[in-house]
């Protein structure tokens, strides 16, 4: 990366500090890759020269920024308020490199994202209307697809990052866990009393009609586990590819579902009665993929972040 100096004014002490592009380069790497030697791979530097970069700069700032162990490599309080600071400035020294270098069409950075229907509606409109207004400079493009698309377009370089329930590691993805959603039962109006009601056993959806995803969907490969304890794994019954469709089956009296509760807040806004589901009680987990050895986006580290701080605001 083109050393590039930038002037930086620190609120706490209103002391202006000088840093390289450099110097943030490798602190961001570090804190990614948690760990010197793997980040010092990534820029083609020795493992002594990341430390003498991060040494340098925690110098400007007049902070530790990481505790090293034998074993880990963590941020420390300080810097993880530098973090999202210095992603916002690297993004924007390189949206400046590319205009000075000739490249007007990429003032503004590019972030592709692939996601499925029900979490691009449920968790990222909100998050993509934040990130753009911090991030001014990036532009983030959306594609709601089916969870084995999200994969494909990761996998072709389509896709910056992608969002899904990965149960399984997939070849040549690397997986980031964001959060954990509980599974839960949904009920069509008027079957229960409405709303959100107690936690119930796996054992009350014994002899419900169900909705169901696809058997090869990941979510509902989990969902067939625990309804095989009830001898009702892989059974007859209506298959949907969307839990968006599952949600108006369910609210057309069709049959209950087990779907995650990331989407309770649409369940419960058309009226249906939900319960998280207990003995035993079972979370699926979501995790933001990226293409395995492919240098990632600044702009794509710091939406994964403003991500990870939603996920942990919903029901889960």
């Amino acid at each position: 990366m083109t050393l590039i100096k930038r002037n930086i004014l620190m609120n706490s002490s209103t002391k202006l500090i000088n840093v390289s592009s450099r110097q943030l380069h490798a602190f961001l790497e570090i804190a990614r890759l948690q760990s010197f030697a793997k980040a010092a791979e990534q820029v083609h530097l020795s493992p002594s020269g990341m430390s003498m970069l991060v040494k340098e700069l925690e110098e400007q700032v007049g902070a530790r920024l990481f505790d090293r162990t034998t074993r880990s490599v963590t941020l420390t309080g300080a810097g993880r308020r530098l973090q999202p600071v210095a992603e916002r400035i690297v993004a924007e020294l390189l949206a400046l490199s590319a205009v000075v270098g000739g490249s007007e069409a990429a003032v503004r950075s590019r972030l592709q994202v692939a996601a499925t229907p029900m979490v691009s509606a449920s968790l990222l409109p909100e998050v993509i209307r934040a990130f753009a207004d911090s991030h001014r400079q990036v532009s983030v493009d959306l594609a709601d697809v089916d969870v084995s698309v999200v994969r494909q377009r990761v996998l072709d370089g389509e896709a910056d990052i992608g969002l899904g329930f990965f149960v399984k590691p997939a070849v040549g993805l690397l997986r980031q866990p964001l959060c954990k959603f509980r599974l839960m039962r949904v009920s069509p109006p008027g079957a229960d009393s409405g709303g959100l009601a107690p936690s119930q056993p796996w054992s009350s959806i014994a002899g419900l009609p169900l909705v169901s995803l696809p058997t090869d969907n990941p979510i509902q490969a989990l969902i067939e586990k625990h309804l095989a304890r009830l001898g009702r794994a892989h059974e007859e019954r209506p298959r949907m590819n969307l839990i968006g469709t599952i949600i108006g089956m369910v609210r057309a009296g069709r049959g209950h579902a087990i779907v995650p509760s990331f989407a309770m807040e649409e369940c419960l806004g058309q009226g249906l009665g939900v319960a998280m589901l207990r003995e035993p009680v079972v979370h699926l987990e979501l995790f933001v993929v990226s293409r395995r050895g492919a240098q990632p986006k600044h702009a794509a580290l710091a939406f994964a972040r403003a991500l990870k701080e939603a996920a942990a605001r919903l029901p889960g």
